[in-house]
């Protein structure tokens, strides 16, 4: 995990804030890093992480983890992290290969169904975090990455919407949890679908962290900017959202926020 990041958010792995529903937004970049510091913060917090990883393997992530100091295959071991390596069920479900658990469906088994639900996928979340034993952790994480995939394998807006609703109904508001997720988005996209998922995701979000890229180019020193939307209208009616806007800086195992325009290099 990131410590400035934690700074920024007023956030601590030992009192990890319960109930929550966090959007990743990235636009013209990639938000990945944001996905890395959460997955390594909520195992660092002790709690039990349910992952969806659309994008990348098991490996990729593990890799990245190790750097942050969190070992993914020891969570695993523990019962800590259940992950679904979406790129290898794809296959498997394609191919008609064997699952890993015999008799129990697939969870993205919308890809062969129509209509398609995610109804599967659904199961598997529920399954994954209302297991016995899993009281024993400090809460259930839900972490999407990314939900714009989902999209691309042919579900409808309206399943990926319901889908979201339920899941955070459980782990939200049931298992006071946190549910995490990353969509791509894009101002000038002609993908109205996408477009319309990521609108009504902001409307429903309590915390969005929006990276975006520079709208002058790349630049070495500067990799892009992000926006901290604290959405306190839903709370309270009538007042208005706390936006704060840094500029950030990647580096091998760490990511460096600053205001715009005082990076280090430019000063």
């Amino acid at each position: 995990m990131f410590a400035e990041l934690n700074e920024l958010l007023g956030a601590s792995p030992q009192r990890p804030e319960p109930g929550e529903f966090t959007l990743l937004r990235d636009s013209r970049t990639d938000g990945s890093f944001l996905v890395h510091h959460f997955l390594s913060f909520y195992l660092r917090a002790g709690c039990k992480v349910c992952f969806v990883a659309l994008l990348q393997s098991f490996s990729h992530y593990s890799i990245v983890a190790q750097k942050l100091g969190v070992n993914l295959t020891a969570a695993k071991e523990r019962g800590q992290l259940v992950f679904l390596e979406g790129l290898k069920s794809c296959l498997d479900l394609v191919f008609g290969e064997e699952e890993e658990q015999p008799g129990q469906p697939s969870p993205l088994l919308f890809l062969s169904e129509s209509p398609s639900d995610l109804r599967a996928l659904f199961d598997f979340v529920r399954v994954s975090l209302s297991a016995p034993g899993s009281e024993a952790w400090a809460g259930p994480v839900l972490l999407l990455d990314d939900l714009s995939v989902l999209l691309g394998l042919g579900a409808t807006p309206v399943a990926l919407l319901d889908f979201i609703h339920y899941c955070r109904a459980l782990v939200c508001c049931q298992l006071k949890g946190n549910v995490v997720v990353l969509v791509h988005s894009s101002e000038e996209s002609e993908d109205e679908e996408n477009e319309l998922v990521v609108n009504s995701l902001c409307h429903h979000s309590d915390l969005i962290l929006w990276a975006e890229g520079l709208a002058t180019g790349f630049c070495k020193d500067v990799h892009g900017q992000m926006k901290i939307i604290r959405r306190v209208s839903l709370q309270q009616a009538g007042e208005q959202d706390l936006v704060q806007i840094y500029q950030y800086k990647i580096q091998d195992r760490n990511v460096t926020f600053f205001a715009r325009g005082l990076s280090a290099a430019v000063l």
